[in-house]
């Protein structure tokens, strides 16, 4: 792979000075309730870049082979998140009240779908165990056994899996990225209960929840990422919150025919000549490609993104694998140059889906809005007292294990100003701090303050809660009582063409 020698922090990507507008609320209890509940652009960069996708070298000073880098850098494998040496503490004078988390699971295998039609080589997956099971709870009953799967290719069977051969589900967390998840639990205890105290050195079911979503790998994360937090509890059985599969709002998988319609009109798959054109100027690295690798050139879900070969060729590389040969002529092979083409036309469709298309917000409000009116939820569970609930038994940490497209909907809501995809273990904190009897929100991107092209944001740092509130229940309503209704508004009411009588 070629890196430039300087690698470009995270910092760099997303943030700017903090605005005029922010900085005078920042300390008062003063709060902008008329907040515009529009979509604005994100900053122009090379990202977002055409022409830098298809004709640039490198791929940004980001970083796609190894879990090991500056804790402060764009790292595909392991991204930025909240850690103990570039962590800023605000002002002793503001109480910190409440955090929620939310972060896509760590590095993993490829999904099935994304490897090729014959892989020349196996996976090997033997240095970790998937354990699954089942324990009767109250009252007790029999006890279980700690069971794992172990897989193995049958001498009697003739078929041949799909993609790679070898011990390994497709997907699952890697041991790799196992041992990230550990550090990325470490790390948020290091910062919220050694620094700062706000945690107990010891495991608090009450006040601390952990979330997971229907896909199994955001488990495996939980189960490492919470003995890095709490190493005693690796005897311990610890509950992870699950909503039913079917209306999931966490990975979302809630059925939205709004947000189906509206990504059939400007994203992948669709005709429209703002996502078409990276694909035509990128034909011919496309053509290169499917004859390495074997891929039908007319298979649909190969061609109508860069999503496949992204996911195919970045897990070899954080994994340590060498990118593919043919399996008819081993002289052929992808090129560190073609796979940095690969990650910054993925980058750039990531920026397009979720920031620079104008519809962008309008799909992720309705398709991750019903995380968000929990989430505003929350916060305002946090600042308001219950005669039922004592305060020690509030949760007062919730952290959510997720997918990428759980972050980067959360990130369009946002409006963050330089969108990226958010890699393995890309993470959000959400801080609420009192300040004088008000409340304050405090939003981090990848450990640093998150910055947003809303003009009512800017950079997210000790803004008034009621203002994040205000945004959050104009775009979704309270207990997300809009979204049923988003989901189910006709296409042409939202894009302003009109709707045709029947």
């Amino acid at each position: 792979m070629r890196f430039y020698s300087s690698p470009l922090p995270l910092a760099v990507l997303s943030y700017l000075p903090s605005t005029p507008a922010n900085a005078a609320k920042a300390g008062k209890c003063v709060s902008d309730t008329d907040v515009s509940l529009q979509w604005h652009a994100p900053a122009q960069s090379e990202i977002n870049n055409l022409t830098t996708a298809i004709n640039g070298t490198g791929i940004y000073n980001f970083i796609f082979n190894s879990s090991q880098s500056p804790p402060d850098v764009y790292n595909w494998c392991n991204m930025p998140h909240i850690n103990p040496s570039t962590y800023s503490r605000p002002s002793s004078s503001y109480k910190l009240e409440y955090v929620e988390i939310i972060h896509r699971h760590h590095k993993r295998t490829p999904y099935a779908d994304n490897t090729f039609p014959y892989e020349t080589y196996a996976w090997d997956c033997s240095d970790e165990g998937l354990f699954y099971g089942g324990e009767p709870l109250n009252p007790a009953g029999n006890e279980s056994a700690n069971t794992y799967w172990s897989v193995y290719t049958s001498p009697s069977n003739p078929l041949r899996p799909a993609g790679f051969n070898g011990t390994c589900q497709f997907p699952q967390i890697t041991r790799g990225g196992l041992d990230d998840s550990h550090q990325h639990g470490a790390d948020l205890f290091a910062v919220y209960s050694t620094l700062l105290a706000f945690l107990p050195s010891t495991y608090d079911p009450a006040s601390t929840t952990f979330r997971v979503t229907n896909n199994v790998i955001t488990s495996q994360v939980a189960s490492m990422l919470i003995p890095g937090m709490y190493p005693a509890l690796t005897s311990t059985d610890i509950p992870l919150l699950i909503q039913p599969a079917s209306i999931d709002s966490l990975e979302p998988a809630y059925t939205c025919s709004q947000a189906d319609a509206l990504s059939s009109r400007y994203g992948a798959g669709s005709s429209s000549p703002a996502w078409t054109a990276h694909l035509t100027a990128s034909s011919n690295l496309k053509k290169q490609l499917d004859a390495i690798s074997g891929v039908n050139p007319n298979a649909t879900d190969w061609s109508q993104s860069w999503d496949h070969y992204f996911d195919n060729l970045s897990a070899r590389l954080c994994h340590s694998k060498p990118l593919p040969c043919s399996a008819n002529d081993p002289t052929q092979c992808v090129t560190d140059a073609m796979a940095n083409e690969v990650f910054r036309l993925g980058e750039y469709e990531y920026s397009y889906l979720y920031r620079d298309a104008q519809q962008s917000l309008a799909f992720s409000k309705s398709s991750f809005g019903i995380w968000i009116a929990e989430l505003a939820s929350n916060l305002r569970d946090a600042m308001s007292p219950s005669t039922s609930v004592s305060d020690e038994a509030r949760p007062k940490y919730r952290h959510n294990v997720a997918h990428d497209g759980s972050v980067s909907r959360l990130l369009s809501i946002l409006q963050l100003d330089r969108m990226v995809w958010p890699g393995m273990g890309a993470e959000v904190a959400f801080e609420l701090y009192s300040k004088d009897s008000c409340y304050f929100v405090r939003v981090l991107w990848g450990g640093q303050v998150l910055e947003s092209s809303h003009p009512a944001f800017g950079k997210m740092e000790l803004l008034p809660v009621d203002t994040l509130l205000a945004y959050f229940d104009g775009l979704v309503g309270r207990g997300a009582r809009k979204v049923p209704g988003l989901c189910a508004t006709p296409l042409c009411e939202v894009d302003g063409e009109g709707c045709a009588d029947d």
